[in-house]
């Protein structure tokens, strides 16, 4: 039985007029001017397949715990591939193999068509000790597939960073942040081991207590002391949904006061954060976990028909404080749908009611098919039109650091998530010997500023962030000059190991591989 045809007409129209429309503007017109369309028809439907297949071969290796009989197998595979390159010359330095479009960075890693490329396809979760309170996970390990497998056993991480693509390694080898950075400090510092193989093929694990040094310095090395295998992280109870409340303030100045108290409260937040609407306009939330709900109350942000977050959070600036109960993972997650506020830019509509309610199920488009997709069209209009900056600065820098970024992007709305910095060795720690409390601002979209000059106003930011003692997230471009790198950054206990461990011919130095100015 054939379908009726108004059904069959609804269907084949919008593709024939898509086809017509691609025909008569050409194709590389439609994806820059209509990404939606393209990403709408294409991209959604392809996400879908491959979270599905993905989701399900995780829970099955996972389930039938297959992965820690592969493990020691594929880290074998690696230190041959190293051994190889080793007794090949040692010709070029070494990084693993992993497409740039698979990362959640703009950024285009040339390194990898002029370096020896490794392959490290470690992607499962490798055992959950309760007795130790440890998670042993490969480092593609995705915080989506964490929490899925986690959360549902009564655990969870202590700090979760957001997005669901984001990796484990990419957490070590760089930065993890989340609203529960102002107890337990960065991603890093919740890490008990890594395992490692070196520039010698050799397997190393380190910890505070073993190879001290190393594990201090593989924090923001990004693959330059060695290749990273696996993590063990600390793990917490955790409770089946979270208590969000939502102070509005409606000046600078209460902005400032109701996130330096609420951040520094003695009785402590489980979670604190803020989105900076304007100069002006602020939504604080704090947020605490609980298996104690009222069901009116409850609020499944996670589900597709949902409001995106931040607009969902937008109303408590009219409607004045308010509370909700949202499920553990819809909480974790509850930036993912919309990409923070990133896939406003890409499908203007997604908001919609009518939208959410026939299309939302299929949001969001995977991140590493936007990047393969865009084309160097549109990744240069990112390039030159778009800011996509995480700054970490102290908490009392936090007035200064707003005027700042209203000031050089007009760009709202700023993401606003403390985190303790403890003075530990590395890279990144605070300039004094004590612990302190910094603040990670984030900026993510099209600058509203008059003649907005990418490089330029870049510099401005990182002069700014250099001059209070902050650092800049390196997922992102810089555009600091090797001198000004170091000096935002202690390179000492990392120049020491490269050295001891003969990394300078195996590895290339992290300015090298984040540098807009070493890429050109």
């Amino acid at each position: 039985m054939f379908p009726p045809l108004w059904l069959v007409t609804l269907c084949v129209a919008p593709v024939v007029s898509l086809l017509v429309w691609i025909r008569i503007k050409g194709l590389e017109y439609t994806i820059v001017n209509q990404r939606w369309i393209f990403v709408c028809l294409f991209l959604l439907p392809l996400s879908v397949v491959y979270d599905v297949l993905t989701f399900v071969r995780n829970w099955l290796v996972f389930r039938l715990n297959t992965a820690p009989l592969k493990h020691d197998k594929r880290v074998k595979e690696i230190q041959k591939q190293v051994l190889e390159w080793r007794s090949n010359g040692s010709k070029k330095p070494m990084c693993t193999s992993r497409p740039g479009y698979q990362t959640v960075s703009l950024r285009v890693g040339k390194y990898k068509k002029t370096h020896h490329n490794v392959h490290i396809n470690l992607v499962d979760i490798l055992g959950v000790d309760t007795e130790r309170r440890v998670v042993r996970v490969e480092p593609l390990v995705s915080m989506g597939q964490i929490t899925a497998m986690l959360n549902p056993l009564g655990w969870t991480l202590p700090v979760l960073p957001e997005l669901d693509v984001l990796t484990v390694g990419g957490m070590v080898m760089g930065v993890g942040i989340e609203t529960s950075s102002h107890k337990f400090g960065l991603f890093q510092h919740t890490c008990v081991a890594f395992e490692l193989v070196m520039a010698d093929g050799t397997l190393v694990r380190c910890s505070k207590d073993e190879h001290p040094d190393l594990f201090h310095a593989v924090p923001w090395s990004y693959g330059t002391l060695g290749f990273l295998v696996a993590a063990e992280i600390q793990i917490v109870p955790a409770k089946k949904y979270v208590k969000v409340n939502f102070k509005p303030a409606h000046s600078m100045s209460e902005v400032i006061k109701v996130f330096t108290e609420e951040t520094l409260k003695k009785t402590g937040n489980n979670f604190v954060e803020g989105l900076v609407y304007s100069k002006n306009t602020a939504v604080i939330m704090t947020a605490n976990m609980t298996d104690e709900v009222e069901e009116q109350k409850i609020n499944d942000i996670g589900k597709y028909w949902k409001p995106w977050f931040f607009k969902h959070v937008q109303q408590y600036l009219t409607i004045g404080e308010g509370y909700e109960y949202i499920p553990l993972r819809h909480y974790y997650h509850r930036h993912t749908r919309s990409i923070f506020w990133e896939l406003e830019d890409i499908i203007p509509f997604g908001n919609n009611p009518v939208f959410r309610y026939l299309c939302g199920w299929m949001v969001p488009p995977q991140i590493s098919l936007l990047k393969l997709t865009q084309g160097e069209t549109i990744r240069k209009l990112y390039e030159q039109n778009h800011v996509l900056q995480d700054m970490l600065v102290p908490l009392s820098k936090l007035p200064e650091t707003i005027e700042c970024f209203d000031r050089e992007t007009k760009l709202y709305p700023l993401w606003l998530c403390p985190f303790l910095l403890p003075s530990l060795p590395g890279m990144v720690h605070p300039k004094g010997n004590e612990d302190e409390m910094y603040l990670d601002i984030g900026a993510y979209g099209t600058p509203k500023t008059k003649n907005f000059q990418f490089v330029e106003t870049t510099r401005r930011l990182e002069e700014f962030v250099r001059s209070v003692n902050g650092f800049q997230m390196l997922y992102a471009d810089t555009h600091m000059t090797k001198e000004e790198f170091r000096e935002m950054f202690d390179h000492s206990l990392y120049d020491k190991l490269r050295a001891k461990l003969n990394c300078k011919q195996a590895f290339p130095e992290v300015y090298d591989k984040i540098s807009r100015a070493v890429r050109i």
